[in-house]
């Protein structure tokens, strides 16, 4: 027998998926180890191998695969301890990345600080040279220059460089040889250019999204070999692949060399995860909401299609290369719960994280966060989370909260606890709501699809708050990053200018664009798609003319050279595309586009969903008992119906209100909502209107 496996790294928990060739899924959770993610790694891979009856070493050496998500380039880049990096770019200006074309986040505030620094002023050094936006060189590389910049460079004791240059998009051979000069010149340093990162029109996205590369590969890169060594010494032979920002995967060294890619690597893997349920349960619209230990995470799937961005800005600094649109905020289950100077009660975005964790965890956390809340007002039950494997200490709960929220605000315990829980439930409402409205959507158009450990648990007073009419929580919920591992293609997003109004477009040059797109992409994958099914998929990004900001638009062919009616196509999509983002299109106004991209997907084998027939509705079978748990609809602690969930069988419908405890999760059904365990052992809420 072989096994896959699907590895999330979250700030709080390591959850890993195992697939059998026999197609059985199971399932682990261990704790994080900050600053040692290897170890929690193997901590995992040591359960999962006890739960098949194997060593390590026979477990590792019959799998053929493992998929990983990492926090390693996130944590680098939040926590502000990435590569120290240089930065080469045209003389006169290296200052680009303070200019952030003028953009300040709260333009009324006086007093914000600026964002940290990727590279401080002293390690950002002009070279004499210039390429005109045609291509052409105006002035010639001054090898000296960079001979002179080196020297300095040498001293500094720096990790990495970024080299990014004006227009080198349209002639990238200066920052070619400039590279060239750096490996040997300062062998060992991490080295990248903006025409390896992101060759497209803009200096300040380009440089900012160079720079963050430079910043966190080497972070990656190291985090990756240490892996590789320990998980080859135990046995593993097999072939490792990374999760990406853009929803797919990667082998090892690609994902090194552009570490920018996995910045949102974890949350990634809930998407794709998410996409697979949904189409499962027939829903074709979902906000996807991952609430983990440290984080909530918010993704929109609409038609069963991700939503792709270029527009990200984490931790207040541009990047623009495609991710996964996914909106994170500090509301995770263990998010602490403070009292600011003006008596307000605030909830994240400091987390108590995997240690020392929540109060309630007993690992010498003493600040009260949102998992005290929720075991206080009864939905969590102590004995049984994480299936026991971790007992909770309501006392210490009692006292975190106690102190440093009921008796600052002058209420009572409840009143404490429901007030953290209704706190972070708004802050979660209102990440879903910025994330529908920059596309002009509607909540009621889309099931609410909740996972991560705490995901059951917030997301009923969610949707009455939003207006959503249906709620689905995974079976695998507590594991559905790492499940959606599993489930990712291996994907490369290229991008390239392509300037040109849409009457002007000259098909060959466009064509024979696409074909080097293509062939680049294919040989930065190599072996990987050895015996894989490849397509390529080409999007554009277009305007009207004289507007800032692109959409971008599918350009479907049936066949490998584009066509003008594809090109015509496309327009007609893209007024469609305006008038949804925008609220307004003009079919007679000029159409430009501004860039051409391509993704080239090598499909991979999915462990199958296990379906199940529908049984009849006996939901007492799977009842335990019942336990005191607070609602506000029924004024106070109502005794509960408490359901085990690895009992319920399909067809089984729970009326609200009622608890349902599985391993990992814990799913609330509030009074007047009705759950439905379907066919493949989600749980479908359906959620009263009237709420």
């Amino acid at each position: 027998m072989s096994f896959v496996v699907g590895i999330d790294v979250g700030g709080t928990f390591t959850d890993l998926v195992c697939a059998s060739d026999q197609a059985e899924l199971r399932f682990a959770k261990t704790l994080t180890v900050p600053g040692q993610q290897a170890t929690g790694v193997l901590n995992g891979l040591r359960k999962l191998a006890a739960q098949e009856e194997l060593p390590l070493r026979t477990f590792l050496e019959r799998c053929r695969l493992i998929v990983h998500g990492t926090t390693i380039t996130t944590n680098a880049f939040l926590e502000q301890k990435g590569a120290r990096t240089a930065l080469l770019t045209t003389g006169g200006f290296r200052d680009e990345l303070e200019f952030r074309r003028g953009y300040k986040e709260s333009v009324f505030d006086i007093r914000l600080e600026p964002p940290f620094q990727i590279v401080p002023r002293k390690r950002r050094i002009g070279i004499v040279e210039r390429i005109a936006a045609t291509g052409e060189v105006l002035t010639p590389l001054d090898e000296s220059s960079v001979t002179d910049a080196l020297a300095q460079l040498a001293k500094a004791d720096i990790d990495a460089v970024a080299i990014c240059l004006l227009f080198s998009f349209t002639n990238p051979a200066h920052e070619l040889r400039i590279k060239e000069m750096v490996q040997q010149a300062l062998p060992g340093v991490f080295v990248t250019t903006s025409y390896d990162v992101l060759p497209q029109i803009r200096e300040y996205e380009r440089v900012s999204t160079t720079a963050i590369n430079a910043y966190v590969s080497p972070p990656l890169a190291s985090y990756l070999d240490a892996l590789a060594r320990e998980i080859t010494a135990e046995g593993f032979t097999g072939n490792l692949l990374i999760m990406q920002s853009n929803g797919g995967v990667l082998p090892p060294e690609p994902s090194a060399a552009l570490g920018v890619q996995g910045l949102l690597s974890g949350p990634a893997g809930g998407i794709i995860g998410a996409l697979r349920v949904a189409e499962s349960a027939g829903l074709p619209h979902v906000i996807t909401a991952d609430m983990g230990g440290t984080s909530y995470d918010v993704g929109i799937v609409r038609d069963l299609r991700p939503r792709i961005t270029t527009e990200s800005w984490i931790n207040r600094h541009r990047v623009a290369i495609p991710m996964l649109d996914i909106h994170t905020i500090g509301a995770g289950g263990g998010s602490i719960a403070w009292v600011d100077d003006g008596g307000a009660l605030r909830v994240g975005p400091a987390s108590a994280g995997a240690l020392p964790g929540p109060a309630c965890y007993g690992r010498g956390g003493e600040r009260p966060t949102v998992t005290d809340a929720d075991l206080l007002l009864g939905y969590l039950n102590p004995e049984y989370f994480l299936g026991g494997e971790l007992q909770l200490d309501r006392d210490a709960a009692v006292r975190a909260i106690e102190t440093h929220v009921a008796r600052p605000l002058n209420i009572s315990l409840t009143e404490a606890a429901e007030a953290i829980f209704t706190v972070a439930n708004n802050a979660m409402s209102n990440a879903i709501r910025f994330v529908l409205s920059r596309s002009g959507e509607l909540p009621q158009d889309f099931a609410l699809l909740a996972m991560g450990g705490g995901g059951g648990i917030h997301a009923g007073m969610q949707a009455e708050d939003l207006g959503i009419h249906t709620i689905v929580v995974p079976a695998a919920a507590p594991y559905l990053c790492a499940l959606g591992d599993l489930g990712a293609d291996l994907k490369i997003s290229q991008v390239r200018t392509f300037l040109a109004a849409v009457g002007a477009i000259d098909l060959d040059e466009l064509n024979r664009l696409l074909q080097e797109m293509d062939t680049q992409a294919r040989d930065r994958l190599g072996l990987a798609l050895a015996g894989v099914e490849v397509r390529s998929e080409i999007y554009l990004d277009m305007r009207y003319a004289g507007e800032v900001h692109e959409v971008t638009v599918p350009l479907l062919t049936r066949t490998r050279r584009v066509t003008a009616l594809n090109v015509q196509a496309a327009v007609s999509r893209f007024h469609e595309l305006h008038q949804q983002r925008f609220a307004h299109h003009n079919t007679s106004q000029p159409v430009e586009v501004l860039a051409v991209r391509l993704d080239v997907i090598g499909e991979t084998v999915k462990p199958r969903l296990a379906r199940h027939p529908l049984g009849p509705e006996e939901p007492d079978a799977a009842l335990i008992g019942t336990r005191s748990v607070y609602f506000r609809r029924l004024g106070g602690f109502v005794e509960t119906p408490v359901y085990r969930g690895s009992l319920l069988a399909p067809g089984f419908l729970i009326v609200g209100p009622a608890i349902v405890e599985y391993i990992g999760t814990t799913v609330v059904v509030n009074p007047g909502h009705e759950a439905l365990i379907d066919q493949y052992e989600n749980c479908v809420i359906e959620v009263q209107r009237e709420a």
